[in-house]
């Protein structure tokens, strides 16, 4: 018989619906069932594209003699933690402050209260029985002790990662900047991108921060840095060289053999960092890895609504990476005589490139002029040789068994995506992207929104939306307006910021909360500071009250703003790379945003080439009509560029290159 996450809209909860274990998902039923039974809390946290989190499963929660344990002993839970992060970050908080480490599967053994007692991640069936009998053992003798336990370790929590109210203005300068970036710079990998580690992960808003302090600090080795990793990530196998998009990480240091599963919040950002890198060095590699992901997007995680999917699965048939590995002998099949070029370029060999016997991942090198007087081939030829190659490959890989697909489609993610398709569009000139993301955006409107701004998480569920989905969203709002000129979209994304400010703000810290003062409250009420692989929502927040102080004239959104940049700044020196959208905040104060307002019947085609000159710094606004403060006397049919930067304009030309005459760094 099913249990009850049968009736679960979350794909993960739902794999786990025939299992032996009489698991609840997160909610009153299961908290009153604790309560009303003293029974432990085993809350057990994943996501659907989690290979260890599978891997538990089968091993553990699969098993009947687990599952007698986990029910005679424990109220047991399932969260997707892409639902409800808000529960994620305590556990994971407790969990780190318990072993010095985190990951998932998540899993945190509670009081009927809710505080946790222990927790780790995965664990061994054999391991996870003895642990499981020691707690029950523990809290059946020793209660007391576990009380105590419980108080401490949610005094921890709470004062996880808290930052308190900054009161003493600061005067930020090129030397502040200076500093995050020099011991960052002894962690760079100059030989294969990234930083000197493995596992590698793309952590795309590092290298977005590091390019535009190479380009406004004029540093030249930052510059190599960012070019360095922006290939190699592209000629890796952590790029999917046959069907576009990257997967979640490398496990090894040369991005070569990826963790297989690919998520929409990566490519998202991967998509908008390549854009930007076009528009700031015209590498032609990166249009091509835009293009690719791009058309994966559409493939596979886009919904007939014009939503976005979250996931697909590292594993198929229950092996990982199955789907998009290749033998030599399976090339040869698919391609007959056109198999040595492919695999000569891809990287092929009769052995394999990994760790399964004969079993290949396609990857690059930068050997196309070597190749080309190999096979004689001009470049051009040989360039159509692989990409037919590569379809008929790709084709060959479409009759496997597909990965599993997460379908949830959450706001925030929705909201990377949607700035993705802005900014592939901002670079590229390419209407069907432009087209993508006015159809996103009025989904999101449509579907995720209601009329006072307040948000759902979770396309088709009543899941609460958290303070990402309100910031990620209303950052792609913002991108939106800056390519249509628009100005619907940056109503919406002044009507959803200002519902955030009302329900997240924390006056007595001067920083937004995780979750809603309108959502039921858990332990603790954790705020999101530090940027990992999502930048953190605070520092979105933080950037789009910037962004909106100036397209609305907004003089306490620019307080905020500063505020926050305030409270962090001496945490950004110790460790650059978890605070790099902070750092990109850092930059428009120091160097300060241009303002950028093009007017008139030929706005548009002056913003396309406006936008072909690099200039991080800046907001752009205008078109024929508009109510935006700034447009006031300026707006109309007549073609104008105006230049304006800390409340003052200069006078208007009518061409961009006499614009950027105006603009002096």
């Amino acid at each position: 018989m099913p249990n009850r996450l049968i009736n679960s809209t979350s794909p993960y909860l739902q794999q786990h619906a025939n299992n032996p274990v009489d698991w609840f998902p997160w909610g009153e039923e299961a908290l009153q069932k604790a309560k009303a039974e003293n029974k432990l809390l085993l809350v057990s946290i994943g996501y659907s594209a989690c290979h260890w989190c599978h891997v538990m499963e089968h091993e553990s929660f699969e098993k009947q003699e687990v599952a007698e344990v986990m029910n005679r002993f424990f109220v047991c839970i399932k969260v997707d933690r892409e639902e409800r992060p808000d529960i994620d970050q305590i556990y994971m908080s407790a969990v780190q402050l318990m072993t010095n480490r985190g990951g998932w599967p998540l899993n945190c053994i509670c009081l009927p209260d809710q505080r946790p007692v222990y927790g780790g991640t995965y664990f061994p069936k054999k391991d996870w029985l003895n642990l499981l009998l020691n707690l029950a053992e523990f809290w059946n003798e020793k209660p007391e002790e576990a009380e105590d336990y419980a108080a401490k370790l949610t005094d921890g929590i709470h004062k996880y990662e808290q930052f308190e109210l900054v009161k003493e203005a600061k005067v930020f300068s090129k030397t502040d900047l200076e500093a995050i970036v020099k011991p960052w710079k002894r962690q760079f990998d100059m030989v294969e991108g990234g930083l000197n580690r493995a596992p590698k992960f793309p952590m795309p808003n590092n290298w977005q921060f590091l390019m535009r302090y190479a380009f406004l600090m004029k540093d030249e080795a930052v510059a190599m840095s960012v070019r360095i990793t922006l290939e190699k990530m592209a000629f890796g196998g952590i790029y999917d060289q046959v069907g576009g998009g990257f997967a979640r990480y490398s496990v090894d240091g040369n991005w070569h053999v990826p963790h297989f599963e690919k998520m929409l919040y990566d490519n998202a950002q991967l998509v908008s960092l390549y854009a930007e890198a076009f528009t700031w060095s015209l590498d032609p590699l990166y249009p091509k890895i835009i293009a690719e992901t791009l058309t994966f997007i559409e493939r596979e995680l886009t919904s007939p609504e014009g939503g976005f999917y979250s996931a697909l699965d590292a594993d198929s048939e229950g092996v990982e990476g199955k789907f998009y590995t290749f033998t030599k002998t399976e090339v040869e099949e698919v391609l007959g005589e056109d198999a040595e070029l492919f695999c000569t370029y891809f990287h092929v060999t009769e052995e394999g490139n990994w760790e399964e016997e004969q079993t290949n991942i396609f990857f690059r090198k930068d050997d196309t002029d070597e190749l080309d007087g190999r096979f004689g081939f001009s470049i051009d030829e040989l360039q159509t040789k692989i990409n037919q190659a590569r379809q008929k490959i790709l084709d060959k890989r479409s009759t496997r068994v597909r990965p599993g697909l997460d379908h949830k489609i959450l706001a925030g993610w929705n909201g990377l995506m949607l700035k993705g398709y802005c900014d592939a569009y901002r670079a590229l000139d390419e209407p069907k992207y432009l087209e993508v993301a006015i159809r996103n955006a009025s989904f999101i409107m449509q579907n995720l929104v209601e009329e006072n701004g307040k948000m759902k998480r979770v396309f088709g569920s009543g899941s609460p939306a958290f303070l990402d989905d309100y910031a990620l969203v209303t950052d792609g709002l913002i991108a939106l307006y800056e390519v249509t000129f628009d100005e619907k979209w940056l109503q919406h994304a002044g009507m959803i910021n200002t519902y955030a400010v009302d329900h997240f703000y924390d006056p007595d810290s001067g920083m937004f909360f995780y979750t809603s003062d309108e959502d039921a409250q858990l332990i603790a009420r954790k705020t999101e500071v530090m940027d990992n692989v999502i930048p953190s929502s605070n520092s979105v927040m933080a950037r789009n009250l910037k962004k909106l102080a100036l397209f609305f004239d907004h003089e306490e959104y620019q307080q905020l703003a500063g505020q926050l940049l305030l409270n962090i700044e001496k945490s950004m020196v110790q460790y650059g790379s978890s605070f790099s959208n902070w750092a990109m905040l850092l930059l428009d104060q120091v160097f300060g945003v241009y303002e950028i307002v093009i007017t008139g019947e030929k706005s548009d085609e002056q913003r396309k080439e406006f936008e072909k000159k690099y200039l991080p710094n800046k907001i752009i606004l205008g078109g024929t009509k508009g109510s935006l403060p700034l447009l006031q006397d300026k707006i109309g049919s007549k073609n104008s560029i105006f230049v304006c930067k800390d409340k003052t304009c200069q006078l208007p030309v009518d061409e961009v290159s006499e614009a950027f005459k105006q603009i002096v760094e």
